[in-house]
């Protein structure tokens, strides 16, 4: 009988473990840089609406105008004017696409984030999975292309949402406890609401229970981080008429909500691709939902009251006093980025794959939605595009609707030898949010001394700043007429509508008939 020789061992190959490392650092960094991407591309197809036109006329004012204004009004969303003055320093001034590119930076360090935290969770496999999700969800490049701070709070909460997952799973440590302070205080200093991520912590913890050395220090962590935005709590509640109207909540709000995070693009994505898409991502949750036991148990604690307990709570809010404004949860995106991936770990790879290809077209057609420039709230470069093929030498303009003057400040190249009829100091010069008008007087005057004007009225307004805007439309249009103007042009656009008033013997533009 012959004895069998022993195996040879397997060769260690040098550096493999290196190597393996290396591809793992190099997969984490995919996730964010499809966010920047995704984020930058188009970034400049989108018109600038309401609050983005603030947000450019705010940042480029002086130190002193700035601090002035927040003295007074919107002082919740101070620390991103701050840092968008910042960038203004910095880049010698500022445009539609300077003011929105840190938010695609915002974006893609939440890709980064949730990246890290799913390793965390899961594993490299569920870490990478989630921050791809994150990265090429339509809601995320959405606000990776807006002028406001969402993809700040979003990214704070994701950040701060991996400390707490390293404090739960470290004993602690008193680096990872200031660390989780400090993202706490940020967070709420970027928006207040922001802070319903801290509910959603202490339903993680009471869920996980790491015990009371644990649970004290947090507390202690959480105290010393809310007691730091109490300072901005107190300020803003003085502001608190500047907080703009949100709709009631209905029966109907939560499945809103989910539908929007799955895609902001409600408006312009056929029904047909956005049933679709919402009932790809239940049927992927539902599957989780029966295969649980197989899923991160730490992944569901952390990432189920992360979507639910902050929606929920507004919605309580928000039944006293209505708050409830979907761009204000956008830092819940991630959570179920989150889930959607633990669900593609538990499930067959076959079906992994149907999901991805049902998925596939609504995510396509939404994401080129959201980058038409007619895909916000007011189509501003309709306004100076209608300006600069029809206008005139000596033609003035005059505004309608809060905030609607503050195009002509925000754009001022555009504008540049129109005088504004009805403007008597701008929002700078008055530490305010709007430009103080001109009184019926001084605009009759105005008006007995230009041939044409363009009368730009803002339409997407809230219900008491469209009451408002009625009642100046109608002081304007009576001085108008009793000056001899006539509407001989008209031009609407989402948000906005422009039309040309002018005398009978100034003719018309000659590339457009009267309407």
């Amino acid at each position: 009988m012959t004895a069998t020789s022993p195996q040879p061992a397997l060769p260690v190959i040098p550096g493999a473990s290196v190597g393996r490392a290396l591809l793992r650092r190099v997969a984490g960094l995919v996730p964010p840089v499809v966010g920047l991407v995704l984020g930058i591309w188009g970034n400049w197809n989108p018109s600038a609406w309401t609050d983005e036109i603030v947000t450019i006329d705010v940042s480029r004012r002086s130190w002193p105008q700035m601090m002035e204004l927040l003295g007074q009004v919107d002082a919740v969303h101070g620390l991103h004017y701050v840092l968008m003055w910042l960038v203004g320093q910095m880049n010698g001034g500022l445009n539609e696409f300077s003011t929105r590119a840190p938010s695609a930076v915002a974006v893609a360090v939440a890709a980064a984030g949730l990246t890290w935290l799913g390793r965390l969770l899961g594993g490299p496999r569920l870490g990478l999975c989630a921050g791809l999700l994150l990265a090429v969800l339509p809601t995320a490049s959405r606000y990776a292309q807006e002028a406001r701070s969402f993809a700040f709070v979003m990214a704070v909460a994701v950040l701060a949402t991996g400390v707490l997952v390293k404090i739960l799973s470290s004993r602690a440590r008193a680096r990872w406890l200031a660390g989780y302070a400090v993202l706490i205080a940020l967070l709420g200093w970027f928006n207040l609401l922001g802070l319903l991520l801290v509910a959603a912590h202490a339903l993680t913890v009471a869920l996980r229970r790491p015990g009371r050395r644990v649970v004290v220090r947090l507390l202690l962590a959480s105290t010393a981080s809310l007691a730091a935005v109490v300072p901005l709590l107190i300020l803003a509640s003085a502001q608190s008429s500047a907080v703009g109207e949100a709709a009631p909540v209905t029966a109907g709000t939560p499945f809103n909500y989910f539908t929007w995070l799955l895609t902001p693009g409600q408006a312009t994505l056929p029904t047909a691709l956005r049933l679709l898409l919402i009932f790809t991502a239940l049927a992927a949750l539902i599957l989780l939902v029966t295969r649980r036991r197989k899923a991160p148990h730490l992944a569901l604690a952390v990432s189920v009251p992360w979507l639910v307990v902050p929606p929920l709570l507004l919605m309580a809010v928000s039944l006293g006093h209505p708050l409830f404004a979907y761009r204000y949860l956008l830092f819940c995106l991630p959570a179920l980025a989150l889930l959607l991936a633990t669900a593609a770990t538990v499930i067959p790879w076959r079906l992994q794959l149907l999901f991805a290809l049902l998925a596939a077209v609504p995510l396509t057609a939404s994401h080129l939605a959201i980058r038409q420039e007619d895909s916000r709230q007011w189509d501003t470069r309709a306004v100076i595009r209608t300006l600069r093929i029809h206008d005139a030498p000596g033609d003035a303009v005059l505004f309608t609707g809060a905030r609607c003057g503050l195009i002509a400040t925000a754009f001022k190249e555009a504008f540049t030898g129109r005088s504004d009829l009805g403007l008597a100091r701008t929002a700078a010069a008055t530490g305010a949010l709007d430009n103080l008008p001109a009184d019926p007087a001084l605009l009759q005057q105005r008006l007995t001394r230009t041939p044409r004007v363009w009368h730009i009225t803002c339409n997407h307004l809230s219900a008491g700043a469209r009451q408002a805007a009625v009642r100046t439309a109608a002081a304007q249009k009576q001085a108008l007429t009793r000056a001899g103007f006539s509407p001989t042009y008209h031009h609407s656009a989402p948000g906005v509508d422009i039309t040309l008033e002018q005398r009978p013997s100034t003719g018309q533009p000659t590339d457009q008939p009267a309407r």
